[in-house]
């Protein structure tokens, strides 16, 4: 009986260290993913047959880091869709205008135009996605977002990134 007694009384301090070494495993493994910076939003934005941005509106806080993933899902296979955040101050139809020619021919925005854009996306077909992570930007206001594909911004295609 007296060993049994003893057994249990030194129960737990056998058990201590090995719960311990548990215990500093856990919180190495969870003090990296919170360390990382801040959480990063993001916007799945659907493009149908219909010429609009699902959402067509982004909400966010002034330096919030955002990802934006453009899926075209339309039927229309031929259709390609871009995503151009501009600059505030930079007027839209403008620059849809000037790029869209460019966007035809090589998919992409002029380099001389670069200036003018936050972020982008390059075409993209129906039934692939592109993706840009960055920073909104740290003045408060309204920036838009096209689609520089040639008369999609005249049919309706662009959005606005609302920084509050």
């Amino acid at each position: 009986m007296r060993q049994v007694i003893e057994v249990r009384k030194r129960w737990p301090l056998r058990c201590l260290p090995p719960i311990a070494t548990a215990c500093v495993f856990l919180l190495c493994a969870i003090a990296p993913t919170k360390g990382q910076g801040p959480e990063v939003k993001v916007i799945e934005m659907e493009i149908g047959d219909n010429m609009r941005y699902a959402p067509s509106v982004i909400d966010a806080e002034p330096g919030q880091k955002l990802r934006v993933v453009l899926k075209p899902v339309g039927k229309i296979k031929a259709l390609g869709h871009n995503f151009v955040l501009l600059k505030q101050g930079t007027e839209a139809k403008p620059f849809v205008d000037k790029a869209a020619d460019a966007t035809e021919q090589t998919g992409d925005i002029p380099p001389a135009m670069r200036d003018q854009i936050i972020a982008e996306i390059p075409l993209v077909r129906s039934g692939n996605t592109g993706e840009v992570t960055f920073e909104a930007p740290a003045q408060r206001g309204e920036y838009d977002f096209v689609c520089t594909f040639p008369s999609h911004f005249k049919l309706g295609m662009k959005g606005r990134l609302i920084v509050k």
